[in-house]
């Protein structure tokens, strides 16, 4: 039984995946190419952020190294498979939409940089951010063409010059 019926039931089961929220294939790769840098890189600098006496250094650091694993477990699970809970909190975020990874990614990142602001933590966070910015991006979605822009400005005016019109013939 193939048909209508059956991709309707199919897709009411669970929240949109990011493909259907205008995210084009080659974006959505990037978006998971940064997150995996950005794990890459928090994790580095979060080692040689903990290297030092001083404690909101270390602090930073730990919650870089977080931070990293964070990202690497949502962004690619295959990397976390000792871990028996990643590919459900993989598809945990994957129901997300676009502008919540945002916003999580850019807090996440954020946080070190609070902590201890030092070379650091920002050239090590700013990968990281640089995802949440992804993100955010696509959540906007897509910009328009300019013959639909002059076209709804057009309607706009001839609305204007109606509603106008109609001011002046009541007044007469």
């Amino acid at each position: 039984m193939s048909g209508a019926g059956g991709a309707a039931v199919a897709s009411g089961d669970s929240a949109p995946p990011a493909q259907e929220e205008g995210m084009t294939w080659w974006y959505r790769w990037l978006c998971r190419l940064s997150g995996v840098l950005g794990a890459v890189s928090c994790a580095i600098s979060g080692l040689f952020n903990c290297i030092t006496i001083h404690p909101l250094n270390i602090a930073a650091g730990v919650w870089m190294i977080t931070n990293a694993f964070v990202l690497l477990l949502c962004e690619a699970p295959f990397c976390c498979q000792f871990i028996e809970f990643a590919n459900t909190v993989a598809a945990k975020v994957d129901q997300l939409r676009s502008w919540q990874k945002a916003v999580f990614y850019c807090g996440m990142a954020v946080v070190p940089i609070v902590i201890s602001l030092t070379l650091t933590t920002l050239l090590g966070n700013a990968i990281a951010f640089a995802t949440g910015v992804l993100y955010g991006l696509s959540a906007l979605g897509k910009k328009g063409d300019a013959v639909s822009y002059a076209r709804i400005r057009q309607q706009r005016q001839q609305a204007d010059e109606e509603k106008l019109t109609d001011t002046l013939e009541g007044e007469l």
